[in-house]
């Protein structure tokens, strides 16, 4: 299974970017999936989430500016993000949980990350 996560680029404060992240390989299903972003310095932190019937979850720092979302039969994801600051400026990694009936496993995977940088 692989993540393959696109979209980053170098954006001005105020504009906006949408990131995308499309899982291919044995997949069955994927239950969780998610955004993280780890800034120079700092831990990886959750952005947000969203569960297979999407429900969702946000970091307190980007609600109200970022949407995620999914589209099922493209196993991917995606994360719309709006009103942006220079402290949103990360690589950006998603991940997918994944279940396979083929291979009778479920695990984790990520992303390569994709570099968001915001200018002020």
């Amino acid at each position: 299974v692989q993540l393959q996560a696109s979209g980053g680029g170098l954006v001005q404060a105020g504009g906006s970017l949408r990131l995308s992240c499309a899982a291919s390989g044995r997949i069955s299903g994927i239950n969780d999936m998610g955004w993280y972003r780890q800034a120079p310095g700092k831990q990886r932190e959750l952005v947000a989430s969203i569960s297979r019937l999407s429900s969702t979850n946000y970091a307190d720092s980007v609600k109200d500016r970022f949407s995620i979302s999914r589209d099922n039969t493209k196993n991917t994801v995606y994360l719309q993000m709006n009103s942006l600051k220079p402290e949103d400026s990360a690589v950006y990694y998603c991940n997918a949980d994944v279940f396979s009936f083929l291979t009778g496993s479920r695990r984790v995977y990520w992303g390569q990350g994709t570099q968001l940088t915001v200018s002020s």
